[in-house]
């Protein structure tokens, strides 16, 4: 029977290593957390292709891109917070303004990781990461899609963004029948009356809303959108002109995250009804993860809920035209 991955960490180290097998290209760097981001499981396989920088994440990516001339494949791994602030100027000018091959692979992210507190709950990095030219901003959802992402990552070519939470994650595909491609969201469920847009740890969610409404009759699609950039702006559209009303549901800001890029397209191409569930622009408290995302809001009751929003919300429009 396989081996059962219980989170997208432990299934980015193992995706890591599967990487190293086959690319000898393949070189990983790691600011002092390897264990946190799984990395580790990398430096016991491939020891002389790991470098650890220390806690000094804005080298890392000096390091990285440095590697990166030399024709390797550098992934570099540490926080969402501090990938994404603490090292952006390096990122941007070092790597993404070059157009370097260099994989940053930043886990722990959102307010799921709860204990941790504000000062490493990242709720602006995919903003902040989507933002800067030249970078593919991707967010996996289960262990099955970050098992089949990672290669893909690996023999892409420019820079990479993969965003990974810390919280075991219920499987949610087959990899016998999970198509991925750069810049297509993934239909995890069919519906017509309204579309959930889902990323990372709140696809699962947006699935269980979409069972809740069902009992009541209404039938949500599901778009899995883990890539935010390039991003699916046919489905985003497609789903607006055929269900008329979309629900987004990060772990993130709801200013510049995912609810932001639908925002964008939905102004540009069909306005129709949004209505985002995240973070609403605010530092969240520490505490227990899942009592995190509760107090917050991130939640499958409240997708739901948002959910009847946009739905009356479209039907009051449908009235006054």
């Amino acid at each position: 029977m396989p081996e059962r991955i219980p989170n997208n960490r432990v299934a980015y180290g193992k995706a890591l290593v599967a990487v190293g097998e086959t690319r000898p290209n393949v070189v990983v760097l790691e600011a002092d957390l390897g264990k946190g981001t799984q990395t580790v499981l990398f430096r016991e396989r491939f020891p002389e292709r790991y470098f650890p920088v220390g806690i000094a994440e804005g080298n890392m990516m000096g390091v990285a891109a440095g590697l990166a001339t030399t024709g390797l494949v550098p992934f570099a791994s540490t926080f969402c917070v501090f990938a994404s602030m603490r090292a952006v100027e390096q990122f941007r000018n070092s790597i993404a303004y070059p157009r370097l091959n260099v994989k940053v692979v930043a886990t722990n992210a959102g307010i799921e990781i709860g204990p941790d507190g504000a000062t490493h709950q990242a709720i602006e990095d995919i903003a902040i990461m989507r933002a800067i030219p030249n970078v593919t901003v991707l967010v996996p959802s289960d262990p099955v899609m970050t098992m089949k992402l990672i290669p893909m990552v690996a023999d892409s070519v420019g820079p990479v963004y993969v965003r990974i939470g810390r919280q075991d994650t219920p499987y949610l595909y087959d990899e016998h029948t999970l198509h991925l491609e750069f810049g297509k969201a993934v239909l995890a469920r069919e519906g017509h009356d309204v579309t959930i847009i889902a990323i990372g740890n709140m696809v699962c969610r947006a699935l269980a809303a979409a069972e809740i409404l069902e009992r009541e009759g209404i039938s949500a699609r599901v778009l899995d959108m883990f890539s935010i950039k390039p991003l699916d702006t046919d489905a985003i559209v497609r789903a607006a002109r055929e269900t008329g009303c979309i629900v987004t549901a990060e772990d993130h800001n709801i200013l510049g995250g995912l609810g932001g890029a639908v925002a964008e397209v939905l102004s540009a191409e069909l306005p129709v009804p949004l209505v985002r569930v995240g973070v609403q622009d605010t530092f969240a408290e520490s505490g227990d993860g899942e009592a995190v995302l509760r107090a917050y809001g991130l939640t499958a009751e409240r997708i739901a809920e948002a959910a009847r929003i946009a739905m009356a919300r479209r039907d009051g429009l449908r009235r006054t035209q």
